[in-house]
């Protein structure tokens, strides 16, 4: 036997079988509905969560927030047509410019992640990806219907959405780092504050029939 087959006969001979695929994973279930994870997942990364029942209520709930930090009556709005569509009142004045350190900005979020309490963000000319990054404050308005259990979730709803956007903001608390001497800092690279406004945007359950159609199912 020459030394080359010796070689391959003791590589055969160290061959092991192949072993079956190991059993697929499954993400484990969330402790809780995904709007209740969302909220307390945010809340332990510093942001600020509060439960709306309609999009009626963002102005008086803006309004609140102001007044509780002792802010100016002012908000910046996106060039968002959400931000437009909705009823002003109370004596906030609106504000179309790009905001800056000391300015609090409004945001709509079409999804959110349970899973960490992650707001996601898709860039487009109404919605830049830039605007996340300016405030000190943001209020971010998001629907309790568009919050997903998992990355995974909001990526198959993108995906089949159309194209996905250029720029994906994934955006969990308030700006931070602790590259100083491991101390965290807040407000190092966008907002120092992050307050999330979740609106039940599902209709209330209608009890009784109609049409032979059970309402209350």
């Amino acid at each position: 036997m020459s030394a080359r087959e010796e070689i391959l006969a003791n590589i055969r001979a160290r061959r092991t079988g192949r072993r079956a695929h190991p059993p697929r994973y499954e993400a484990p279930a969330l402790p809780a509905a995904a709007t209740a994870t969302f909220a307390e997942r945010a809340v332990a990364q510093a942001a600020e969560v509060r439960r709306l029942t309609s999009l009626a209520e963002v102005p008086a709930a803006i309004a609140d927030i102001l007044r509780a930090r002792n802010l100016a009556a002012e908000i910046h709005l996106p060039p968002d047509p959400k931000a437009a569509a909705l009823s002003w009142e109370g004596g906030i004045a609106l504000l179309r410019t790009p905001p800056g350190p000391d300015d609090a900005a409004l945001a709509f979020a079409p999804y959110g992640i349970a899973e960490t309490g992650t707001l996601v963000y898709a860039s487009s000319p109404a919605t830049p990806a830039s605007w996340h990054f300016r405030p000190g404050l943001e209020i971010a308005v998001i629907g309790a219907s568009d919050i997903l259990p998992r990355w995974e979730d909001v990526l198959a709803r993108l995906r089949k959405a159309g194209p996905l956007p250029s720029t994906l903001n994934l955006v969990t608390g308030p700006s931070r780092t602790g590259d100083i001497e491991q101390t965290l800092e807040l407000g190092a690279h966008g907002p120092k504050a992050l307050i999330i406004l979740i609106v039940e945007d599902r209709p209330p359950r209608r009890q009784g029939r109609e049409k032979g159609v059970d309402c209350g199912a």
